[in-house]
């Protein structure tokens, strides 16, 4: 089983994505895709007039303010009309695509943070009013299910809390939570970079492959902006069992294959 963690659209190349997707299903591999689409999300809050928020931890982690009308936009645009515009493309690939959120059938429970801690101008505060949350389980029972039956999973990074309410979960640790859950054989992560890389935006210095027992110190080292979800969530899935993570260009041709053979930042135990 291969889970496959895609952007939404922007700079990368989604229909030589979704033609790679429907190369591997037709050879007979099982494959979930988990979908971001933050890009879009932006575009459409501009539209709107409420302009995105986004704030540090004081871990450092850039990560969305989700207020209830940011949550609503999240909905409407990305598992709305990104998941089912997938949905479309791989269905015409002949893919029998099923698109979901983390909150139909409570794929992806999350508790709800209280509140969140931020640096902000060079001062600690504490931010309240966030819709996001922190991954705690996923429906495996489901997801085989829906595989058994023929079906490939096209997920949306929303989530749903004990009470039942919507939370914004980031896509990159689903991924690698889902990974972990179905304890698949590769996550492949694909990006607007061609991997990891020691001295960024340079894309020379790709790092080609890091140990697993590296991971957190190149997560600390050399990751910058979107790539330290990715290493976090890689981290996660490899401690969750997932044996070989690839985070790899999704702007070329044949990106998913080109990964799979290696291509990329492939983390793996030595």
């Amino acid at each position: 089983m291969i889970v496959v963690k895609t952007g939404g659209n922007h700079g990368l190349d989604m229909e030589a994505i979704c033609d790679d997707i429907a190369k591997l299903v037709q050879q007979g591999e099982r494959v979930i895709v988990v979908h971001g689409g933050s890009h879009e999300a932006d575009v459409i809050s501009e539209k709107l007039g409420h302009s995105p928020r986004f704030v540090t931890s004081v871990s450092g982690f850039v990560s969305r303010y989700t207020d209830r009308e940011t949550l609503e936009i999240l909905v409407m645009v990305v598992a709305g009309r990104i998941n089912k515009s997938l949905v479309e493309r791989l269905q015409s690939l002949g893919v029998n695509a099923l698109g979901l959120s983390g909150q139909d059938g409570r794929l992806i429970e999350a508790r709800r943070k209280s509140a969140l801690k931020i640096v902000e101008n060079g001062k600690r505060r504490v931010l309240r009013g966030d819709h996001s949350g922190r991954i705690e389980r996923v429906n495996g029972g489901l997801l085989r299910t829906l595989l058994s039956a023929g079906y490939t999973p096209v997920i949306a990074p929303l989530a749903i809390a004990s009470d039942g309410t919507a939370l914004n979960v980031d896509g990159d640790r689903v991924a690698g939570a889902i990974a972990s859950a179905l304890e698949a054989s590769t996550l492949v992560m694909l990006t607007n970079v061609p991997g990891v890389m020691r001295c960024f935006p340079d894309e020379s210095t790709v790092i080609s492959r890091i140990p697993a027992e590296e991971a957190e110190d190149h997560l600390r080292r050399y990751a910058k902006g979107r790539m330290k979800k990715k290493l976090l969530g890689a981290i996660e899935a490899l401690n969750g069992g997932v044996k070989r993570i690839v985070i790899a260009d999704g702007r070329r041709s044949q990106p998913l294959a080109w990964a799979l053979k290696g291509e990329g930042t492939v983390i793996e135990p030595a």
